[in-house]
């Protein structure tokens, strides 16, 4: 007899410590603190935070039309013309995509992960179209690249980073 996931959340549990351990280290940074960079030409920890919040409510709003109005103004966060962002905001929007995130993957089923989503404007590389699992491993990826990232700068500067 074999068991079928009613969900797909346990097959992406583990995500859920890679945020919160990414919260814990943004959460005690001062407005300076948020500005280190590993390089010059690179982004900062803001612009990193900026660019996972973002990416996530493009993929996960414009794409895959979840959340409402507030999710979908993040999609801007990570702009040039955007204000800075304090860590507390950081932390909020963090928070709020990932609950949006998680709450999609608790409620699909393994079949929905093979639903899709047109690509307008495909990239080298990328799937015309995209499928659900697709858009979730690319923000997997995302995440955890830009989270090393920031983990990679804070301890550059003396500054704990990232605990998994």
């Amino acid at each position: 007899m074999s068991e079928t996931a009613s969900n797909v959340w346990q097959f992406y549990q583990g995500w859920d410590v890679s945020q919160e351990a990414l919260i814990k280290a943004i959460a005690p940074l001062s407005a300076e603190q948020l500005t280190f960079k590993s390089s010059a030409n690179l982004r900062s920890v803001e612009e990193n935070c900026l660019h996972i919040i973002g990416a996530r409510a493009r993929w996960c709003h414009r794409v895959m039309g979840l959340g409402g109005a507030h999710f979908a103004a993040y999609s801007r966060w990570d702009h040039p013309e955007m204000p800075k962002r304090s860590a507390d905001e950081l932390v909020e929007g963090l928070r709020h995509s990932w609950q949006i995130l998680q709450e999609a993957l608790m409620q699909w089923t393994p079949v929905d992960l093979a639903n899709t989503f047109p690509n307008e404007n495909p990239d080298p590389g990328e799937p015309d179209p995209f499928t659900r699992q697709w858009i979730i491993w690319h923000l997997i990826e995302h995440d955890l690249f830009h989270s090393g990232e920031i983990s990679q700068i804070l301890g550059m500067h003396g500054i704990p980073g990232m605990e998994l």
